[in-house]
């Protein structure tokens, strides 16, 4: 094995990374450009997006931004279609937008319950419809391809108010794993991982005085993860041998007891 290839395990592969405008999706996307791959950052916020890839790039990575909204299917395709003319389709698909608005539900905030339905599970399959067939693709011609799905530890477990965002990461996870049974047999990996809580602008969104208070709380108890925490996860991932699947990785904060 070259000294390249160790340094560079994802040299030649293609990878997407949906929510690349901050948090988990930014971090994650110069992880893995540091590994070596072509790295595509969709969001909509493009200066962002601008800024992400001029550091890749500095930094001797190779990227490529595309601004889009992925609960537009349209849009998520027309940038699925550019990635297979320009880079010869993606063996790569992370799926990181989301968005956490926790309240109780007999306030009946139902826009807020809409916009976490239409990010967290219609922009999520939006982006699944749009570049499974360039992973199935490309697994027949290499050997393997990932499908990274971010979920929640709150898939998992109860916390109060989180009732609609919980239940997307539920779908979430369990989506993962229906997938993981179709795809597998077609050497296309899927993992569902699921963070405890995470340092990101993902908090900035809360507007419920009791969740803002229990985060608060939270960040006084324990010392977060970080969303480089969790990128490294996505880099270990994408790196194992082509015949190892981590289905469901737990990553919590040491902190963090649920």
């Amino acid at each position: 094995m070259s000294t390249q290839s160790v340094a560079k395990p994802l040299s030649g592969r293609v990878a997407v990374v949906t929510g690349a405008s901050s948090g988990i999706g930014e971090a994650s996307a110069e992880h893995l450009a540091a590994l070596g791959a072509k790295v595509v950052v969709l969001a909509r916020r493009a200066d962002r997006l601008s800024e992400l890839v001029d550091r890749i790039e500095k930094d001797g990575g190779d990227a490529l931004a595309l601004s889009v909204d992925v609960t537009d299917a349209a849009a998520v395709q027309s940038a699925a279609d550019r990635v297979a003319t320009e880079l010869g389709g993606a063996d790569l698909l992370f799926n990181n937008a989301g968005v956490m608005l926790p309240a109780p539900v007999e306030e009946r905030p139902i826009g807020q319950w809409q916009h976490q339905i239409e990010l967290n599970i219609t922009g999520l399959m939006n982006a699944i419809a749009a570049f499974t067939p360039q992973l199935v693709a490309a697994a027949a011609e290499r050997g393997v391809a990932d499908l990274i799905n971010t979920s929640s530890i709150a898939a998992q477990n109860i916390y109060p108010n989180f009732a609609v965002y919980a239940g997307t990461k539920a779908y979430v996870t369990h989506l993962s794993r229906h997938l993981r049974a179709e795809l597998g047999s077609k050497n296309v990996r899927v993992s569902a991982v699921e963070p405890g809580i995470v340092g990101t602008e993902l908090q900035s969104h809360v507007t419920d005085e009791g969740a803002l208070q229990w985060l608060a709380g939270a960040k006084e108890a324990m010392e977060w993860l970080t969303p480089e925490d969790v990128a490294q996860t996505i880099g270990f991932i994408a790196t194992l041998p082509p015949r190892v699947n981590l289905q469901q990785l737990t990553i919590m904060p040491t902190g963090q007891a649920s």
